[in-house]
């Protein structure tokens, strides 16, 4: 069993990330996960680093680019350890080792509009104004990056921001329609299909204007207008929801999403451009409330991150090698942290096979909330 922290407070079947996938025997054999270390990639004291999730993670190659938000930290006995009355940015932190060191960044394009808070908590506010996006965007660009930014978790106003050189410099905010609904709460999630067509998945405020649901939206144009294809999931009653989208495309063209609702992860195909959708499977029953980050791996398989928010409080993955229908049980990147205010991972991985997952972390309650990472290896699959 591969425990960081070899805590042992919860009895986590490891062997099966790899193994519980394929009917056992001697000819079938595959190398299972590993960790290979943990990272800091932005902490300091007094601050509130979070929500990577929210704001997407890019690659290329070695060189990862993480955006997040950055407040001051305020201890909590029922939210978020964050301090509402003080402002936040929206920086970015660079690796161009593959994970191994990082740099903050704060890019003056990625900043929201003065006087704007978002989830709440009071912005910088020295970005450009909201405006309409002109078209024309080239997705395909090798140096393409977007990123989707809402304003509130239920009926607000989102927007998207874009850059062509890995995140150097960033154009925007441009405004995203309502599609017909009381708001958007939009994360980053996006496909590429083609030079001007894009596939954004977001979440839309459910009929009483509360958070929410998954839509697939579809611009054709760069970027100037979006279509709604379809919802992703059904209208959850009550105070539940279903939000946070994460989605690949797999080998035979479909696209599968991930979504978060509040005690579990489901996932969701569509064969069809995202017109139509059915649940496919639950790869994460239990999460204690956490988005997930969904990514396709060189050999084909699929792999999924989320923070886990019950005892004991930590990273998972999940792995799948059957695109998607069944996953394996949870594999176990750390379970050391001191409260549940963590998580939101993003994950890319490394020309040279191993994975690179980003996430919030706290050691204490009372403690900074920083950003980590875990560098490791999926392992292989059986032959």
């Amino acid at each position: 069993m591969q425990r960081a922290g070899e805590r042992g407070r919860e009895n986590v079947n490891v062997k099966g990330a790899v193994l519980g996938l394929i009917a056992a025997g001697p000819a079938l054999a595959a190398a299972e996960p590993q960790i290979v270390k943990h990272v800091e990639v932005y902490r300091e004291a007094g601050r509130f680093a979070g929500w990577p999730a929210n704001h997407g993670a890019w690659s290329w190659g070695d060189e990862i680019l993480v955006g997040f938000e950055l407040g001051h930290f305020r201890s909590s006995d029922t939210g978020h350890a964050i301090d509402y009355e003080k402002p936040a940015e929206h920086v970015l932190a660079r690796s161009r080792d593959g994970g191994e060191t990082w740099s903050l960044e704060r890019p003056p394009g990625l900043q929201p509009p003065a006087g704007e808070r978002i989830a709440g908590v009071p912005t910088a506010g020295t970005g450009r104004e909201l405006r309409d996006a002109p078209g024309g965007i080239d997705f395909t660009h090798p140096g393409f990056a977007l990123t989707a930014r809402m304003t509130d978790i239920h009926a607000g106003q989102s927007r998207f921001y874009y850059s062509l050189d890995r995140g150097a410099s960033w154009e925007g905010p441009f405004r995203i329609p309502d599609f017909g609904q009381p708001g958007t709460a939009a994360r980053t999630d996006y496909l590429v299909n083609g030079e001007h067509d894009l596939t954004l998945l977001l979440t839309v405020a459910k009929s009483d204007g509360r958070e929410g649901r998954v839509i697939c939206a579809r611009s054709r144009d760069g970027g100037k207008s979006w279509t709604r294809e379809a919802f992703v999931t059904p209208e959850p009653e009550g105070r539940e929801y279903a939000i946070m989208p994460s989605s690949v495309r797999l080998d035979d063209g479909a696209i599968l999403t991930a979504v978060r609702y509040r005690p579990f992860i489901d996932a969701y195909l569509s064969q069809d451009e995202g017109e139509s959708w059915e649940r496919l499977s639950r790869p994460a029953p239990k999460t204690g409330g956490n988005p997930p980050s969904l990514v396709k791996l060189h050999d084909g398989r699929l792999v999924l991150t989320y923070g886990y928010r019950e005892p004991p409080f930590g990273i998972r993955a999940v792995l799948s090698a059957d695109q998607g229908r069944s996953w394996s049980e949870p594999f176990v990147l750390r379970d050391d942290g001191g409260s549940w205010d963590l998580g939101y991972t993003r994950t890319a991985q490394r020309p040279d096979g191993k994975l690179v997952t980003v996430y919030y972390y706290n050691l204490g309650e009372d403690s900074e909330r920083f950003i980590a990472g875990t560098i490791w290896d999926p392992g292989s699959p059986a032959d």
